[in-house]
């Protein structure tokens, strides 16, 4: 029986979710991931690098599948799926039939990062839905739906900023829609964009107040990158490729046709009246090009606009459906699952390393192994408790739940805003990847610092990570407030006390007779 292009949508959505859950349960966190799963353990409306969504999400995530890898990308995943369905029903809303839907959603799923991504528990992925909920909500006003819907945009909205800071992009595309056309400019004239307004800026007051209660902290750290400090335009290049190839080179073919498309007819292409989802991305993307000429641009930055590209290819598809187009797309389509189902696949499996000099799974490997060999080495040497130098180690060694001790995050010491005592007084065991943790720097902070030997990391046929181990005692004063120098610069940060990482439940605490220095 031949299914038609409504039920083929669904079975998409299903296929896909469930790949993406056998691969969230098998591959190892990453280090954001990690930390993430940390701010998940502490619930409060902001962080020291973003806003509180995904923490929520991980919560809500370890609580109905345990803390496990599934556990904290749950939320995400099933975010995929729904982001999938906004994006089929945008399609249909902005004029498309259920094929066009169906074309979009596939479009969508085939680029690389989406494919291969959708399931990451970063801040994207709460950012994508929401950006992607708020585009949704849109088209049914532009197609008759009630005023009131403006209430549940605004919301949507609100929930896109307080999960990324880049959803702030939102607001000037929105307006720049309804400044596109007579209806439109007629809505301002009405108080219910305005209402929008009102209800996003209520949810994204709670961050707000947040950081007006901790000295700006997410916003320093953020809005810290958009001021230029020089002229570099070579990462426009680097961001256009990368982009390109993320988008899936077929793929992005498709779109940059129905951008062209839709700049030269008024946003309609296909059938299709895609002013909303362009003109909504446009600012974002103005902002990343001007970024890519003084600073880079990391690859899954424009993730939220990756649907707005998605029906623009899907509409160019659609407005020339004979001659090369559909053939451009089917390629695109097999490029695009292959590359997924290659990717996950070798990431869940642990496949072999490309090379000798190249590993690009080293991040995720072996960090069970190698936390039960740094809490070997802890006993070994008597040490009470465990330093790193960057969150992301401190972060997977507490993930693995196999170091019985607090682990304590020598820099950056407002990561971690819950306060309380880390056993510094006592002797510890402080390792790092060796360019990241110099004797030097541990000699500026304690006063006896004796080499214990190294651990590595990664399959020992390619490229490791090395770990010096140093045990260390007698630390300076004002260790904990200041944090400890590293190479990249002498405490960059204002003083700041936090806590410890304390032990996994139903580990062994090891003795306190005091709070840190």
């Amino acid at each position: 029986m031949r299914l038609d292009a409504g039920r083929s949508l669904w079975l998409l959505i299903l296929a896909l979710t469930a790949v993406r859950l056998w691969a969230a349960a098998v591959i190892p966190l990453t280090e954001d991931e990690a930390y993430y799963r940390l701010w998940s353990q502490h619930l409060h409306f902001g962080y020291y690098d973003h806003p509180p969504m995904i923490a929520w999400w991980i919560r809500l995530g370890t609580t109905l599948a345990g803390d496990t890898p599934l556990g904290v990308r749950l939320l995400p995943v099933l975010g995929a799926a729904v982001t999938t369905w906004l994006t089929a029903d945008l399609a249909r809303r902005l004029g498309g039939g259920a094929r066009t839907a169906l074309l979009a959603a596939l479009a969508y799923n085939a680029m690389l990062t989406i494919g291969a991504g959708g399931l990451i528990a970063t801040p994207d992925a709460p950012a994508i839905l929401f950006w992607a909920a708020t585009l949704a909500v849109l088209g049914r006003i532009a197609t008759g739906g009630s005023p009131r819907l403006w209430l549940l945009a605004g919301l949507t909205a609100g929930l896109a900023c307080i999960s990324k800071y880049s959803a702030l992009f939102l607001a000037p595309g929105v307006f720049l829609w309804l400044l596109s056309t007579a209806e439109n400019r007629r809505r301002l004239a009405t108080p219910w964009p305005w209402s929008a307004v009102g209800v996003a800026g209520l949810v994204f007051a709670t961050n707000l107040a947040w950081n007006a209660t901790h000295g700006w902290l997410t916003f320093e750290k953020q809005f810290g990158r958009v001021e230029p400090s020089q002229f570099r335009p070579g990462y426009l290049g680097e961001f256009l490729t990368t982009q390109f190839v993320l988008l899936n080179p077929l793929i992005a073919v498709l779109a940059g046709v129905g951008v062209w498309a839709g700049m030269r007819s008024r946003g309609r292409v296909g059938g299709l009246d895609l002013s909303l989802p362009l003109l909504a991305a446009l600012p974002f993307c103005l902002y990343l090009a001007i970024h890519s000429l003084h600073d880079r641009v990391q690859a899954h930055w424009p993730a939220t606009v990756f649907a707005a590209f998605a029906l623009a290819a899907a509409a160019a598809v659609e407005a020339r459906p004979r001659g090369w187009r559909p053939r451009v797309l089917g390629g695109g389509l097999i490029l695009g699952a292959a590359a997924m189902a290659g990717v996950l696949a070798w990431a869940g499996l642990q496949g072999p390393p490309i090379n000798s000099r190249t590993d690009p799974l080293l991040p995720i490997r072996g960090w069970p192994q190698f936390a039960g060999e740094v809490e070997a080495a802890r006993v070994r040497t008597g040490a009470e408790w465990v330093g790193v130098a960057h969150y992301g180690a401190l972060s997977q060694l507490a993930a693995t739940g196999r170091v019985e001790a607090p682990l304590v995050h020598l820099i950056e010491r407002e990561r971690w805003p819950d306060a309380g005592p880390a056993p510094v007084d006592k002797p510890g065991l402080v390792l790092d990847k060796s360019r990241r943790l110099s004797l030097a720097d541990l000699q500026a902070c304690f006063r006896s610092v004796t080499p214990v030997g190294e651990l590595v990391r990664g399959v020992p046929t390619s490229r490791v990570d090395r770990y010096p181990l140093f045990r260390v005692e007698g630390p300076v004063e004002g260790l904990l407030a200041r944090g400890c120098p590293d190479e990249l610069g002498k405490n960059r940060r204002r003083p700041v006390a936090a806590a410890p990482i304390p032990p996994p439940r139903g580990a062994r605490p090891a003795q306190r007779t005091g709070g840190g220095s």
